[in-house]
Protein backbone atom coordinates (compact mmCIF):
# COMPACT_ATOMS: atom_id res chain seq x y z
CA UNK A 1 0.00 0.00 0.00
CA UNK A 2 1.27 3.48 -0.87
CA UNK A 3 2.55 5.44 2.11
CA UNK A 4 1.59 9.11 1.98
CA UNK A 5 3.70 11.42 4.14
CA UNK A 6 1.80 14.53 5.26
CA UNK A 7 3.31 17.64 6.85
CA UNK A 8 1.21 19.70 9.24
CA UNK A 9 2.17 23.07 7.70
CA UNK A 10 1.67 26.24 9.73
CA UNK A 11 0.26 25.21 13.10
CA UNK A 12 -1.71 28.47 13.42
CA UNK A 13 -3.50 27.95 10.12
CA UNK A 14 -5.96 25.37 8.83
CA UNK A 15 -3.41 22.58 8.39
CA UNK A 16 -4.58 20.22 11.11
CA UNK A 17 -8.23 20.83 10.31
CA UNK A 18 -8.00 20.00 6.60
CA UNK A 19 -5.77 16.99 7.32
CA UNK A 20 -8.25 15.53 9.79
CA UNK A 21 -11.22 16.23 7.53
CA UNK A 22 -9.51 14.79 4.46
CA UNK A 23 -8.59 11.60 6.33
CA UNK A 24 -11.87 11.20 8.22
CA UNK A 25 -13.35 9.07 5.42
CA UNK A 26 -12.35 5.49 6.26
CA UNK A 27 -12.24 4.68 2.53
CA UNK A 28 -9.03 6.72 2.36
CA UNK A 29 -7.28 3.92 4.25
CA UNK A 30 -8.17 1.55 1.43
CA UNK A 31 -6.05 3.64 -0.92
CA UNK A 32 -3.05 4.51 1.20
CA UNK A 33 -1.32 4.55 4.57
CA UNK A 34 -1.15 8.18 5.76
CA UNK A 35 1.85 9.20 7.89
CA UNK A 36 1.45 12.63 9.51
CA UNK A 37 4.60 14.42 10.66
CA UNK A 38 3.33 16.57 13.49
CA UNK A 39 2.54 16.71 17.18
CA UNK A 40 0.19 14.52 19.23
CA UNK A 41 -0.59 17.48 21.48
CA UNK A 42 -1.42 19.75 18.57
CA UNK A 43 -3.56 17.04 17.01
CA UNK A 44 -5.49 16.63 20.26
CA UNK A 45 -5.86 20.38 20.61
CA UNK A 46 -7.33 20.90 17.14
CA UNK A 47 -9.39 17.76 17.34
CA UNK A 48 -11.16 19.20 20.38
CA UNK A 49 -11.87 22.65 18.97
CA UNK A 50 -12.71 21.61 15.40
CA UNK A 51 -14.61 18.42 16.33
CA UNK A 52 -14.02 16.31 13.25
CA UNK A 53 -16.07 13.12 13.31
CA UNK A 54 -14.71 9.83 12.03
CA UNK A 55 -11.03 10.76 12.25
CA UNK A 56 -8.80 8.26 14.04
CA UNK A 57 -5.06 7.82 14.16
CA UNK A 58 -2.32 5.79 15.83
CA UNK A 59 0.64 7.46 17.51
CA UNK A 60 3.83 5.62 16.51
CA UNK A 61 7.33 6.04 17.90
CA UNK A 62 9.31 5.66 14.68
CA UNK A 63 9.03 4.99 10.96
CA UNK A 64 9.73 1.32 11.64
CA UNK A 65 6.47 1.15 13.62
CA UNK A 66 4.18 2.41 10.85
CA UNK A 67 0.88 0.50 10.80
CA UNK A 68 -0.26 -0.31 7.29
CA UNK A 69 -3.82 0.61 6.42
CA UNK A 70 -4.15 3.04 9.33
CA UNK A 71 -3.52 6.75 9.83
CA UNK A 72 -0.20 7.20 11.64
CA UNK A 73 1.15 10.20 13.54
CA UNK A 74 4.85 10.68 14.28
CA UNK A 75 5.94 13.33 16.78
CA UNK A 76 8.51 15.64 15.18
CA UNK A 77 9.61 17.02 18.56
CA UNK A 78 9.28 16.38 22.26
CA UNK A 79 8.89 20.12 22.80
CA UNK A 80 5.52 21.87 23.01
CA UNK A 81 4.56 24.37 20.33
CA UNK A 82 2.63 27.46 21.40
CA UNK A 83 -0.49 27.91 19.29
CA UNK A 84 -1.70 31.39 18.36
CA UNK A 85 -4.54 30.67 15.97
CA UNK A 86 -4.68 32.93 12.95
CA UNK A 87 -1.26 34.51 13.54
CA UNK A 88 2.06 33.92 11.75
CA UNK A 89 4.68 33.47 14.44
CA UNK A 90 8.29 32.37 14.73
CA UNK A 91 7.10 29.23 16.51
CA UNK A 92 4.62 28.33 13.78
CA UNK A 93 7.33 28.77 11.16
CA UNK A 94 9.77 26.61 13.12
CA UNK A 95 7.19 23.86 13.55
CA UNK A 96 6.38 23.92 9.83
CA UNK A 97 10.04 23.54 8.86
CA UNK A 98 10.61 20.75 11.40
CA UNK A 99 7.70 18.81 9.95
CA UNK A 100 8.93 19.36 6.40
CA UNK A 101 12.49 18.28 7.20
CA UNK A 102 11.29 15.12 8.96
CA UNK A 103 9.05 14.20 6.03
CA UNK A 104 11.76 14.81 3.41
CA UNK A 105 14.21 12.68 5.39
CA UNK A 106 11.65 9.87 5.50
CA UNK A 107 11.05 10.24 1.77
CA UNK A 108 14.75 10.03 0.96
CA UNK A 109 15.14 6.93 3.12
CA UNK A 110 12.20 5.21 1.48
CA UNK A 111 9.90 5.09 4.51
CA UNK A 112 7.19 6.98 2.61
CA UNK A 113 6.40 6.91 -1.10
CA UNK A 114 4.95 10.39 -1.71
CA UNK A 115 4.81 13.72 0.08
CA UNK A 116 1.76 15.95 0.65
CA UNK A 117 2.40 19.29 2.34
CA UNK A 118 -0.08 21.43 4.24
CA UNK A 119 0.18 25.23 3.66
CA UNK A 120 2.96 27.27 5.25
CA UNK A 121 3.47 31.00 5.77
CA UNK A 122 6.44 31.96 3.61
CA UNK A 123 7.45 34.78 5.95
CA UNK A 124 7.32 32.90 9.25
CA UNK A 125 9.45 29.98 7.98
CA UNK A 126 12.38 32.24 7.13
CA UNK A 127 15.45 31.69 9.30
CA UNK A 128 19.21 31.18 9.11
CA UNK A 129 18.61 27.54 8.16
CA UNK A 130 15.60 28.05 5.87
CA UNK A 131 16.02 30.75 3.26
CA UNK A 132 13.60 29.73 0.52
CA UNK A 133 10.54 31.48 -0.98
CA UNK A 134 8.48 28.29 -0.68
CA UNK A 135 8.27 24.50 -0.82
CA UNK A 136 9.26 24.28 -4.49
CA UNK A 137 12.63 25.97 -4.09
CA UNK A 138 13.40 24.10 -0.87
CA UNK A 139 12.63 20.71 -2.38
CA UNK A 140 14.82 21.41 -5.42
CA UNK A 141 17.75 22.16 -3.13
CA UNK A 142 16.99 19.27 -0.79
CA UNK A 143 17.17 16.69 -3.59
CA UNK A 144 20.19 18.27 -5.32
CA UNK A 145 21.96 16.32 -8.07
CA UNK A 146 20.84 18.76 -10.75
CA UNK A 147 17.11 18.17 -10.40
CA UNK A 148 15.00 21.16 -11.47
CA UNK A 149 11.72 21.57 -9.62
CA UNK A 150 8.77 23.06 -11.45
CA UNK A 151 5.51 24.29 -9.96
CA UNK A 152 2.61 22.69 -11.82
CA UNK A 153 -0.96 23.51 -10.85
CA UNK A 154 -3.25 20.59 -11.68
CA UNK A 155 -7.01 20.44 -12.18
CA UNK A 156 -9.30 18.06 -14.03
CA UNK A 157 -9.24 20.11 -17.24
CA UNK A 158 -6.40 22.54 -16.72
CA UNK A 159 -2.69 22.19 -15.91
CA UNK A 160 -0.57 25.30 -15.54
CA UNK A 161 3.23 25.47 -15.13
CA UNK A 162 5.31 28.59 -14.51
CA UNK A 163 8.56 29.89 -15.97
CA UNK A 164 9.12 32.07 -12.89
CA UNK A 165 7.59 31.40 -9.49
CA UNK A 166 8.01 33.63 -6.44
CA UNK A 167 9.48 36.78 -7.98
CA UNK A 168 8.58 40.44 -7.61
CA UNK A 169 6.87 41.84 -10.71
CA UNK A 170 9.79 44.20 -11.35
CA UNK A 171 12.17 41.22 -11.66
CA UNK A 172 10.08 39.04 -13.98
CA UNK A 173 11.03 40.39 -17.41
CA UNK A 174 14.73 39.94 -16.72
CA UNK A 175 14.14 36.32 -15.67
CA UNK A 176 12.28 35.46 -18.89
CA UNK A 177 15.04 34.01 -21.06
CA UNK A 178 15.07 31.59 -23.96
CA UNK A 179 16.99 29.05 -21.90
CA UNK A 180 14.52 29.30 -19.01
CA UNK A 181 11.54 28.76 -21.30
CA UNK A 182 13.08 25.85 -23.22
CA UNK A 183 14.05 24.16 -19.94
CA UNK A 184 10.51 24.51 -18.57
CA UNK A 185 9.02 23.23 -21.82
CA UNK A 186 11.29 20.21 -21.74
CA UNK A 187 10.44 19.49 -18.10
CA UNK A 188 6.73 20.01 -18.72
CA UNK A 189 6.79 17.72 -21.76
CA UNK A 190 8.59 15.03 -19.78
CA UNK A 191 6.28 15.18 -16.76
CA UNK A 192 3.20 15.01 -18.98
CA UNK A 193 4.53 11.76 -20.43
CA UNK A 194 5.95 10.27 -17.24
CA UNK A 195 3.44 11.38 -14.59
CA UNK A 196 0.23 11.95 -16.57
CA UNK A 197 0.56 9.17 -19.18
CA UNK A 198 0.12 11.59 -22.11
CA UNK A 199 2.46 10.39 -24.83
CA UNK A 200 2.38 13.44 -27.13
CA UNK A 201 1.30 16.39 -24.97
CA UNK A 202 0.25 19.68 -26.56
CA UNK A 203 1.56 22.67 -24.61
CA UNK A 204 0.32 26.25 -24.91
CA UNK A 205 2.82 29.01 -24.11
CA UNK A 206 1.52 32.35 -22.85
CA UNK A 207 2.91 35.74 -23.81
CA UNK A 208 4.53 38.06 -21.29
CA UNK A 209 3.08 41.37 -22.48
CA UNK A 210 -0.53 42.46 -23.11
CA UNK A 211 -1.86 41.42 -26.53
CA UNK A 212 1.23 39.26 -27.00
CA UNK A 213 3.31 42.43 -27.40
CA UNK A 214 1.30 43.79 -30.36
CA UNK A 215 4.17 43.01 -32.75
CA UNK A 216 6.69 44.84 -30.60
CA UNK A 217 4.57 47.87 -29.73
CA UNK A 218 4.01 46.70 -26.14
CA UNK A 219 7.21 44.72 -25.68
CA UNK A 220 9.65 42.63 -27.67
CA UNK A 221 9.97 39.55 -25.45
CA UNK A 222 7.47 37.61 -27.55
CA UNK A 223 9.41 38.13 -30.78
CA UNK A 224 12.95 37.97 -29.40
CA UNK A 225 12.67 35.35 -26.62
CA UNK A 226 9.41 33.42 -26.34
CA UNK A 227 8.76 32.60 -30.01
CA UNK A 228 12.36 31.43 -30.64
CA UNK A 229 12.10 29.20 -27.56
CA UNK A 230 8.86 27.68 -28.86
CA UNK A 231 10.42 27.10 -32.29
CA UNK A 232 13.44 25.37 -30.75
CA UNK A 233 11.21 23.17 -28.61
CA UNK A 234 9.17 22.19 -31.66
CA UNK A 235 12.35 21.24 -33.50
CA UNK A 236 13.10 18.92 -30.58
CA UNK A 237 9.72 17.20 -31.01
CA UNK A 238 7.99 19.09 -28.18
CA UNK A 239 4.55 20.18 -29.32
CA UNK A 240 4.63 23.76 -28.03
CA UNK A 241 2.40 26.49 -29.48
CA UNK A 242 2.02 30.23 -29.00
CA UNK A 243 2.67 32.71 -27.58
CA UNK A 244 -0.94 33.44 -26.66
CA UNK A 245 -2.23 36.57 -24.96
CA UNK A 246 -3.25 35.38 -21.50
CA UNK A 247 -6.59 37.19 -21.20
CA UNK A 248 -8.10 35.90 -24.43
CA UNK A 249 -6.58 32.46 -23.94
CA UNK A 250 -8.44 31.83 -20.69
CA UNK A 251 -11.64 33.75 -21.42
CA UNK A 252 -12.19 31.80 -24.65
CA UNK A 253 -11.42 28.51 -22.88
CA UNK A 254 -8.70 27.80 -25.42
CA UNK A 255 -6.88 25.85 -22.70
CA UNK A 256 -9.33 23.00 -23.30
CA UNK A 257 -7.45 22.26 -26.56
CA UNK A 258 -4.15 21.69 -24.74
CA UNK A 259 -2.76 19.22 -22.23
CA UNK A 260 -0.80 21.87 -20.33
CA UNK A 261 -0.13 25.61 -20.25
CA UNK A 262 3.19 27.36 -19.58
CA UNK A 263 2.68 30.79 -18.00
CA UNK A 264 5.44 33.36 -17.69
CA UNK A 265 4.86 34.33 -14.06
CA UNK A 266 2.99 33.43 -10.88
CA UNK A 267 -0.24 35.42 -11.01
CA UNK A 268 -0.58 35.15 -14.79
CA UNK A 269 -1.05 31.42 -14.38
CA UNK A 270 -2.40 30.98 -10.86
CA UNK A 271 -5.08 33.67 -10.86
CA UNK A 272 -7.09 32.14 -13.73
CA UNK A 273 -6.28 28.61 -12.55
CA UNK A 274 -7.76 29.19 -9.10
CA UNK A 275 -10.77 31.00 -10.53
CA UNK A 276 -11.51 28.17 -12.97
CA UNK A 277 -10.58 25.12 -10.90
CA UNK A 278 -11.55 26.44 -7.45
CA UNK A 279 -11.23 23.99 -4.55
CA UNK A 280 -10.29 21.03 -6.76
CA UNK A 281 -6.87 22.41 -7.62
CA UNK A 282 -3.60 20.77 -6.57
CA UNK A 283 -0.04 22.08 -6.55
CA UNK A 284 2.37 19.44 -7.90
CA UNK A 285 6.15 19.83 -7.79
CA UNK A 286 7.25 18.29 -11.08
CA UNK A 287 10.80 17.47 -12.11
CA UNK A 288 11.91 15.72 -8.91
CA UNK A 289 12.61 12.01 -8.32
CA UNK A 290 9.70 11.87 -5.86
CA UNK A 291 6.07 12.97 -5.95
CA UNK A 292 5.06 16.01 -3.89
CA UNK A 293 1.64 17.67 -3.95
CA UNK A 294 -0.19 20.20 -1.80
CA UNK A 295 -3.50 22.06 -1.66
CA UNK A 296 -3.64 25.10 -3.94
CA UNK A 297 -4.53 27.47 -1.09
CA UNK A 298 -2.68 29.10 1.77
CA UNK A 299 -2.82 29.00 5.57
CA UNK A 300 -6.27 30.67 5.67
CA UNK A 301 -5.53 32.40 8.98
CA UNK A 302 -8.87 34.23 8.82
CA UNK A 303 -10.87 31.01 9.28
CA UNK A 304 -8.36 28.96 11.28
CA UNK A 305 -9.84 27.18 14.29
CA UNK A 306 -13.44 27.88 13.25
CA UNK A 307 -14.18 24.46 11.80
CA UNK A 308 -15.26 25.82 8.41
CA UNK A 309 -12.17 25.06 6.32
CA UNK A 310 -12.88 23.10 3.12
CA UNK A 311 -10.72 19.95 2.91
CA UNK A 312 -11.40 19.31 -0.78
CA UNK A 313 -8.04 20.55 -2.06
CA UNK A 314 -6.13 18.58 0.59
CA UNK A 315 -8.11 15.45 -0.27
CA UNK A 316 -7.45 16.03 -3.98
CA UNK A 317 -3.74 16.51 -3.22
CA UNK A 318 -3.63 13.07 -1.59
CA UNK A 319 -5.55 11.45 -4.43
CA UNK A 320 -3.37 13.14 -7.03
CA UNK A 321 -0.15 12.07 -5.28
CA UNK A 322 -1.32 8.45 -5.39
CA UNK A 323 -2.33 8.70 -9.04
CA UNK A 324 0.93 10.35 -10.12
CA UNK A 325 2.96 7.79 -8.19
CA UNK A 326 1.19 4.93 -9.96
CA UNK A 327 1.61 6.54 -13.38
CA UNK A 328 5.31 7.06 -12.81
CA UNK A 329 5.82 3.48 -11.66
CA UNK A 330 4.15 2.19 -14.82
CA UNK A 331 6.25 4.50 -16.99
CA UNK A 332 9.51 3.42 -15.33
CA UNK A 333 8.55 -0.23 -15.66
CA UNK A 334 7.81 0.16 -19.36
CA UNK A 335 11.03 2.07 -19.98
CA UNK A 336 13.11 -0.50 -18.12
CA UNK A 337 12.43 -3.19 -20.75
CA UNK A 338 12.30 -1.56 -24.19
CA UNK A 339 11.27 -3.99 -26.92
CA UNK A 340 13.61 -4.72 -29.78
CA UNK A 341 12.33 -3.32 -33.05
CA UNK A 342 12.88 -4.77 -36.53
CA UNK A 343 13.38 -2.46 -39.47
CA UNK A 344 13.67 -2.97 -43.22
CA UNK A 345 15.91 -0.46 -45.04
CA UNK A 346 15.32 0.69 -48.61
CA UNK A 347 17.67 -1.93 -50.03
CA UNK A 348 15.56 -4.68 -48.49
CA UNK A 349 18.17 -5.80 -45.96
CA UNK A 350 16.80 -6.48 -42.48
CA UNK A 351 18.44 -4.96 -39.45
CA UNK A 352 17.42 -5.43 -35.81
CA UNK A 353 17.97 -2.33 -33.67
CA UNK A 354 17.78 -2.41 -29.89
CA UNK A 355 16.44 1.09 -29.26
CA UNK A 356 14.48 2.64 -26.46
CA UNK A 357 11.10 4.20 -27.05
CA UNK A 358 12.53 7.75 -26.91
CA UNK A 359 15.26 6.87 -29.41
CA UNK A 360 12.67 5.45 -31.77
CA UNK A 361 10.62 8.66 -31.61
CA UNK A 362 13.67 10.80 -32.27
Amino acid sequence: MIRVGITHGDINGVGYEIIMKALSDERMMELCTPVIFGSAKLMAYYRNIVNVEGFNYSLVDSMDDIIEGECNLINISSEEFKVEIGQPTETSGLAAVMSLNAAVDALKQGYIDVLVTAPICKKSVQSETFDFPGHTEFLEQAYGNGYKAMMLMVGDELRVALVTTHLAIKDIAEAITKDAITEKLRNLHNTMRKDFAIERPKIAVLALNPHSGDEGLLGTEEQEIIKPAIDEAFENKIMAFGPYAADGFFSSRMYEKFDAVLAMYHDQGLAPFKALVAENGVNFTAGLPYIRTSPDHGTAYDIAGKGVADPTSMREAIYKAISLYRNRKIYIKLKANPLKKQYVDRSGDKEVLDLTKDELQD
